[in-house]
């Protein structure tokens, strides 16, 4: 048994990324959450077993459904939280102060920095919704749906301004989340760029998409 797995089965969580996970309570709640994060991201959605997230977690697979009725409950939790999380990023950065430029490069910076350091999470959060069935799916479109508005906002305020000169407004956002959500797919930590580097190169990338004056 490995070290990190014998930690799990001491109460102590283990870090797939940086996500805490902190809201998630009690402790083998949290676990069993960590576990499928671990095994969605390693294997997808449909191909891993209760058995197989009971087993990372360091529990029994009758423990699992203590704290969660069916698979699809803890993919919908993760799915919840990490949206949740994600749209804050946004709204954050969407009100502050400053150009819009400052705002869109602070919020493309941010969302990117947090999809990078999560990769596993995000990874599970950003490509599984087709795995929800349809009673939740609704729930997660919703916030993305207000992700894309954040967005779409920060792009027709630069334009009103003078900053940006974007014809399609509705394309653009939809092209700048993809282009953010997708460093989830391929972010590897042991790659040479850091979340804060490929934030930062991604921030500047969008900046010349919508036509500002990157310095």
């Amino acid at each position: 048994m490995s070290a990190e797995r014998q930690a799990d089965n001491e109460g102590v969580e283990r870090v797939t990324d940086d996500m805490s996970w902190a809201e998630v309570t009690p402790d083998a709640a949290r676990r069993l959450l960590i576990a499928a994060v671990e095994a969605f991201a390693e294997r997808g959605y449909h191909a891993t077993t209760t058995r197989d997230i009971a087993s990372r977690a360091g529990m029994s697979p009758a423990a699992l459904y203590i704290h969660y009725r069916t698979k699809e409950d803890l993919l919908l939790r993760i799915s919840r939280i990490g949206h949740e999380k994600a749209l804050e990023i946004l709204v954050e950065a969407a009100a502050r102060e400053g150009t819009a430029t400052e705002r869109l490069a602070d919020a493309v910076r941010s969302f990117v920095r947090w999809h990078a350091s999560r990769h596993l999470t995000a990874r599970v959060v950003q490509y599984e919704l087709d795995s929800l069935g349809e009673e939740h799916r609704p729930e997660i479109i919703a916030l993305r749906r207000r992700s894309d508005a954040t967005v779409r906002e920060m792009i027709n305020d630069g334009v009103k301004a003078g900053e940006f000169d974007v014809p399609d407004i509705p394309g653009t956002a939809l092209a700048v989340l993809s282009l953010c959500i997708d460093v989830a797919r391929w972010f590897n930590t042991e790659g040479r760029r850091t979340p804060d580097e490929v934030g930062a190169l991604y921030a500047d990338l969008v900046l010349r998409m919508v036509g500002a004056r990157v310095p």
